[in-house]
């Protein structure tokens, strides 16, 4: 009992308790202080999605996603090693009527875009900018198939929603 009560009794043991609780009580203050701020900044009027912005463009409609399944895949023989490129496309057009319509010609669409990702350069598809250029071509291979088909570009562009190369 004598030992215990000593310890109880050391000043050194009792500073060290003091400066635990207050580390403790600092870290406390410092989360509540961050958790306080991040509501106040998040619930702000100026952080609230600007509506109104959205329905100030006169004469656009929502956006229409229309997914081209399943996903393109081509492969490329690059020094003497096979690599592949896996790709999945989405359509983004503002009307599904013409949505629709343009699915009734989805074998040429995948046909072109097939032949389109077969005869790119490895390397170049593997920098951003390769990518995006590849984007663009399939977007306009897709809007010169439905301007021949039915007469009007139907779909905005083509987003890659999954990109990958091995």
């Amino acid at each position: 009992m004598a030992k215990s009560d000593a310890a109880v009794k050391d000043p050194a043991t009792k500073g060290k308790l003091k400066l635990i609780i207050l580390v403790v009580v600092a870290l406390l203050l410092a989360i509540g202080v961050s958790v306080g701020a991040t509501w106040f900044f998040m619930h702000s009027p100026e952080s609230k999605p600007a509506v109104v912005a959205e329905t100030a463009v006169a004469g656009k409609q929502a956006a229409v996603f229309e997914p081209l399944l399943p996903a393109f895949v081509s492969n490329y023989n690059q020094n003497g090693r096979q690599r592949y490129m896996q790709v999945s496309i989405t359509m983004m057009g503002r009307n599904q009527a013409d949505m629709e319509a343009l699915k009734v010609h989805m074998p040429v669409i995948r046909n072109n875009l097939v032949m389109l990702f077969s005869g790119q350069d490895f390397a170049t598809l593997a920098s951003p900018v390769g990518q995006e250029m590849l984007r663009q071509k399939a977007t306009a291979s897709v809007q010169e198939v439905a301007q021949k088909e039915l007469g009007k570009v139907a779909i905005e562009q083509l987003l890659f929603t999954n990109f990958v190369l091995q």
